[in-house]
């Protein structure tokens, strides 16, 4: 894609700033209110949550867990308490419905860095760069759960970046600003989505849990597709996005079943011809062709008798 055109702009004059970025706010949202539930105790003396995204308890009631932590201390030879056992189930029962990468997205307090990383390299027409082998961040969730097994500790959680930033910022822990920092340099001027999409081990362990989501994005427009690359352009894991869109057959689906998509929505909010929406995996609608719907909207004309 040309460093020239900017992605989302033909949306937004067609449709609105507010419409072609809905999504990207509502994961912005969420992110900061995720957050905030943290900070109300440490800054305002208002413990809403106790803990991290690692292990938390909400209301003095809820406890979540983060079901790669619990797998870390299974193998490291802990004893998992009940609460724990019982956060990690929610957890991993919620994400196993909705999608595991949704996590990557919309819970991440990294996430707003990486997409930072991405805007700065889309601006300095930075292209190309280190091409990491897919496999990849699989190999780093291997390395982590081998390490617990053979330190036993949870050794990746005394530098894991989501964790070490939740300090830092809660805290005043000055090492998780610094990790996070390094992580945005290496995204601009090494390679595109480097932690998110090859290096993170949370990342890669929530894709396994994405198999079997159900939310999904369907390109189920795709006909009215004009090639402009846009949803390229912003897409994170811009590989999932062409077996949906440019299926030739109308019996290809138009659904994104890729385990790779973190349903951020961005390709929804950049397009200005609709093409892409939220659905569930077993919706396979596709719109109807531009001309049929052009030939419903035209008015019936009275035949000569």
């Amino acid at each position: 894609m040309s460093a020239r055109r900017t992605p989302g702009r033909e949306a937004r004059e067609r449709h609105g700033w507010l419409r072609a970025n809905r999504w990207l706010i509502a994961r912005r949202m969420a992110q900061l209110g995720f957050f905030l539930l943290f900070a109300s105790g440490p800054w305002l003396g208002l413990w809403i949550a106790k803990g991290t995204l690692a292990s938390s308890l909400t209301l003095e009631a809820l406890p979540l867990t983060d079901p790669l932590l619990l797998l870390q201390s299974v193998l490291a030879r802990h004893t998992p308490e009940t609460s724990a056992l019982i956060g990690a189930s929610i957890v991993l029962g919620a994400y196993l419905v909705l999608g595991g990468r949704l996590y990557c997205s919309w819970v991440c307090p990294i996430n707003p860095v990486t997409d930072l990383a991405a805007w700065t390299r889309r601006k300095l027409g930075i292209e190309g760069g280190i091409r990491a082998k897919s496999w990849s961040g699989r190999l780093m969730l291997a390395m982590v759960l081998i390490l617990a097994a053979l330190t036993g500790t949870i050794a990746y959680e005394l530098v894991n970046p989501i964790t070490t930033l939740y300090r830092g910022l809660l805290f005043g822990v000055s090492w998780g600003v610094l990790s996070v920092a390094a992580i945005f340099l290496v995204d601009v001027f090494v390679a595109r989505n480097a932690w998110c999409s090859h290096v993170c081990p949370v990342g890669a362990f929530y894709t396994l849990l994405n198999r079997a989501g159900i939310l999904r994005v369907s390109a189920s427009g795709r006909d009215r597709c004009d090639d402009c690359m846009d949803c390229f352009a912003v897409c994170p894991e811009m590989h999932v996005i062409k077996p949906a869109l440019k299926g030739a057959a109308s019996s290809t689906s138009p659904i994104i079943v890729s385990a790779d998509c973190t349903a951020c929505g961005r390709c929804i909010d950049v397009c200005a011809e609709s093409v892409f929406r939220f659905t569930h995996r077993f919706d396979r609608r596709l719109d109807a062709p531009l001309e049929v719907r052009a030939a419903a909207r035209r008015p019936a004309t009275q035949e000569a008798v």
